[in-house]
């Protein structure tokens, strides 16, 4: 039984279709956007989640959109009285504060899904890295990763998790724009991860040249359906042969989170 239907007989039934279809769950932590046409109802909502979750320790209410340079939303505390966290991902481990950094639960798969090829022998690069979830995984791995982060936060809980998953001897963090650091790096790598924000497919022109020859690229953007053709053209076009790819989410609506393994050639 979904919260809709959880809600019948206390909210309108005119104001039903406005009750959130999906929330997610970061550790003990539960997100969602409740509209404002609800906000005499957010007890009661409260009340059912915690009843079905009983493990969340604190909801949270999205009130506002991803936004700045750090991609962090504005949240109401419905319950609890923290927003720090550690959440548990395929055996590691991720601290971090809600309010204070971006977290995709949903990526989960696509991070096993990725991990299952890296090697112990080599060297990866991970810009807008965040916590650490794509980096942690290839670390643990044995391979050397550099991870690239704009926000103090995040590299600060970055670090955090390196230790508290015992990885710190093979991540190399750099805190600053990627625009500018990876001009600064020499070398290539063998798999370069690209989890990047909405809007910025142009990163994707910078990083091809700092993959091997032979090495992948895993890039993530978010497209209409009719657009991946001529995505698939473009990437041939700059040196690359798509391996795989796949949807990996819907952002709204026609629109979907792609996943694409370029491979250099």
């Amino acid at each position: 039984m979904n919260l809709s239907d959880q809600m019948k007989s206390t909210i309108p039934a005119q104001l039903l279709h406005l009750v959130p279809k999906r929330f997610d769950v970061i550790g003990d932590i539960l997100l969602i956007s409740i509209p404002s046409e609800l906000d005499n109802y957010k007890t009661q909502l409260v009340e059912k989640l915690i009843r079905k979750h009983k493990n969340i320790g604190t909801i949270l209410n999205k009130v506002g959109m991803l936004n700045g340079e750090r991609r962090t939303a504005r949240f109401e505390i419905l319950l609890g009285d923290s927003t720090v966290t550690i959440h548990k991902e395929y055996g590691y481990r991720y601290k971090l504060d809600i309010q204070e950094v971006f977290f995709n639960s949903r990526l989960s798969y696509e991070r096993k899904r990725v991990m299952s090829m890296v090697q112990p022998f080599e060297n990866i690069l991970v810009p807008f890295c965040g916590v650490g979830p794509f980096v942690i995984p290839a670390a643990a791995c044995g391979a050397s990763v550099t991870a690239i982060e704009k926000n103090p936060q995040g590299c600060k809980w970055l670090a955090e998790n390196t230790r508290l998953n015992k990885v710190e001897d093979n991540v190399f963090i750099i805190q600053g724009d990627v625009s500018y650091i990876t001009n600064m790096l020499d070398q290539d790598f063998d798999r370069v991860i690209l989890p990047i924000p909405y809007g910025m497919d142009h990163i994707i022109e910078d990083m091809s040249g700092m993959v091997k020859k032979t090495g992948t690229m895993h890039f993530y953007t978010f497209k209409k359906q009719y657009q991946i053709h001529d995505l698939i053209q473009k990437y041939s076009d700059m040196g690359f042969s798509v391996a795989f790819y796949r949807k990996s989410g819907n952002v709204a609506p026609g629109v979907s989170r792609w996943a694409f393994d370029l491979v250099k050639q």
